[in-house]
């Protein structure tokens, strides 16, 4: 089986540090569950309103590069930068 050796999971040294990362495919497939898609600029919208793009909660519009996941909670979308995760960490404690 790929990734086991000696009955042990071999991780790479990005996981083993707690870091998860999506290409764009992923994050569009995990977008896609919550009725989003992006635009032609890579912004992140509503997939039935292509007019509307999603915002942060500091009201930022937010690509898919800058895409890092949503937040329980009316679908709070969070970029992928440092004063943001740092936010998400505080909150989620």
């Amino acid at each position: 089986m790929k990734g086991i050796r000696n009955s042990r999971l071999i991780m790479s040294p990005l996981f083993q540090e707690g870091i998860i990362t999506f290409d764009a495919a992923s994050k569009r497939e995990i977008l896609s569950y919550f009725g989003k898609t992006t635009d032609q600029d890579g912004y992140i919208i509503e997939a039935e309103n292509p007019t509307q793009r999603v915002i942060t909660p500091e009201g930022e519009e937010i690509t898919i590069e800058e895409f890092a996941g949503i937040r329980n909670g009316s679908e709070i979308y969070i970029k992928s930068d440092l004063p943001s995760l740092i936010e998400l960490i505080d909150i989620i404690g």
